[in-house]
């Protein structure tokens, strides 16, 4: 197959135009009121992205807590200054998830404990978190092991990944033993406010966004982020899953049920404004690592880990491959499940990966040509 080599000043370089209000966060144990009734504070994590914002909602006869924190460091501290600080004589009155992840859930048991208050969560999120956060090294098992050596870690990288499980569990609380379940259009009524739930994937099974309605704010967690994008990643545990479609699908029908001018709290980086902006390069960027997916397939057929620089142009580290390795098999199902690539099984047990669309070289021509004629735009 001819090969049209895609130009990296493409649009996944681009990025869309999005506005701060607020030029920088609050310190740890301070909240910061960015609507009314509803305020902003951060807790540190011990990663290279070190923070998750998380929101408290003020309601008349108590506090809402959005996420929770990780269960490491200093975080039940900055909890405990908050509470004698912060919360002037009302009482927490209910903890709510986003997703399951760690830094989202880990203290969540913790805060429902001390204050013996509900979790709300979706269903998806609390079944996967109860999993995860229980799973351990024992419970690896041979698909585990068959989908590293499919994606080409071979025997040592299937080990790695062995001694790796039960991570989740090291780094949260245990999850509350009954929770609330939130559905896509669930109402909370917060302070006289109604919040709707919004319901995204691909990052997580069942992630709720908020919907302040009439404040016009959207508590986004990891669905929407600015100045970084989510993780979309395939595991073990459903490795022919298809995540990225379930992502795409819900940025797309979030362009159609959110409004653009809506005020957007992320669990990163700063608050922000332009989110159909935002959702529209998100949906941008994994395309156009799709295509240069393909393209890279199209002359010999390839490993997941040999396709790793395609979408990775730093080195990994030992800890970072796991998660690149699962965005890059997210890709890969993608396409495959979608018929543009075929995937065979070599004398390694390795799946390889052939692109087949006959219009792929129509297809850079025309991403190409888009990449030649717009212009870079500026957060």
């Amino acid at each position: 197959m001819t090969s049209w080599r895609l130009s990296r000043n493409s649009v996944s370089e681009l990025r869309p135009v999005l506005s701060y209000p607020f030029e920088a966060a609050p310190e740890h144990g301070e909240l910061c009121e960015v609507a009314p009734g509803v305020y902003w504070l951060r807790m540190p994590l011990p990663l290279a992205l070190d923070h998750i914002n998380l929101y408290l909602l003020e309601d008349e006869d108590g506090w809402w807590i959005i996420d929770s924190g990780i269960a490491l460091g200093p975080t039940e501290e900055i909890w405990e200054q908050i509470f004698a600080n912060q919360l002037g004589d009302k009482p927490v009155k209910a903890v709510v998830a986003t997703h399951w992840h760690p830094d989202h859930t880990g203290m969540a048991g913790w805060l429902c404990d001390r204050w013996q208050v509900p979790f709300y969560c979706t269903q998806g999120e609390y079944l996967t978190g109860l999993v995860y956060t229980r799973a351990t090294s024992e419970h690896f098992g041979w698909t585990n092991e068959q989908h590293q050596i499919r994606a080409g870690r071979g025997q040592v990288g299937a080990d790695a990944a062995r001694k790796s499980m039960g991570g989740a569990g090291h780094i949260t609380r245990s999850l509350p033993t009954s929770y609330r379940r939130l559905e896509e259009g669930t109402r909370l009524t917060i302070n006289g406010q109604r919040w709707r739930v919004v319901v995204g994937s691909g990052h997580s099974p069942e992630h709720a966004c908020l919907y302040g309605e009439s404040l016009n704010v959207l508590i986004s967690g990891d669905q929407v982020i600015p100045r970084i994008t989510s993780n979309i990643s395939v595991s073990g545990i459903e490795p022919e899953g298809n995540p990225l479609r379930e992502w795409l699908q819900s940025h797309e029908r979030f362009l159609q049920v959110l409004p653009d001018d809506v005020l957007v709290l992320p669990a990163h980086n700063l608050p922000f404004y332009g989110l159909h902006h935002r959702l529209r390069y998100l949906i941008e960027h994994h395309e156009d690592h799709l295509l240069a997916l393909e393209e890279a397939c199209s002359d010999i057929a390839q490993t997941a880990v040999e396709l790793l620089p395609v979408l990775f142009k730093r080195e990994l580290s030992d800890s970072q491959i796991g998660l690149a390795l699962g965005e890059c098999i997210a890709h890969l199902n993608y396409l495959y499940h979608r018929g543009q690539l075929e995937r065979s099984v070599d004398d390694e047990g390795r799946y390889r990966y052939l692109a087949v669309d006959d219009t792929l070289p129509m297809r850079l021509r025309k991403r190409q040509h888009q990449a030649d004629t717009e212009l870079p735009v500026q957060v």
